[in-house]
């Protein structure tokens, strides 16, 4: 497994992305078909399988880390950064793939980036 790292652009303001990272009906809207939440557990549900992780960080407005449950070493995680001059605000995502499979990680994530950007309207 080899970590992996992208940066978007996102024309929001952090509290507004923030919600739609952490929560189960701002995740619903973009990353999963569904999201159910017990305490930190969150499950996410793509084409009728499910994957179970924990939100192991998080930082109001900054930072979200979940950590898969059937593998401790992995997690995905979605950094805030806000740059202090032009304002611009850009969510990075730490993820870890395949080392063959890399290019379509990265796939993966710009559709579900578009998806996200869509329902920001941004």
């Amino acid at each position: 497994m080899v970590k992996v790292q992208y940066e978007y652009v996102i024309n929001c303001s952090p509290k507004v992305l923030y919600n739609r990272l952490s929560t189960a009906s701002g995740l619903a809207e973009w990353f999963a078909d569904d999201v159910r939440v017990q305490g930190k557990r969150y499950t996410f549900v793509w084409e009728g399988s499910e994957q179970t992780a924990e939100m192991t960080l998080r930082k109001e407005n900054r930072l979200v880390r979940f950590t898969w449950v059937d593998d401790e070493n992995l997690y995905f995680e979605f950094r805030i950064s806000q740059d202090e001059l032009t304002g611009d605000v850009a969510l990075i995502i730490v993820d870890f793939s395949e080392e063959d499979e890399e290019e379509e990680t990265r796939e993966l994530w710009n559709t579900q980036i578009a998806d996200l950007k869509h329902v920001l309207g941004s």
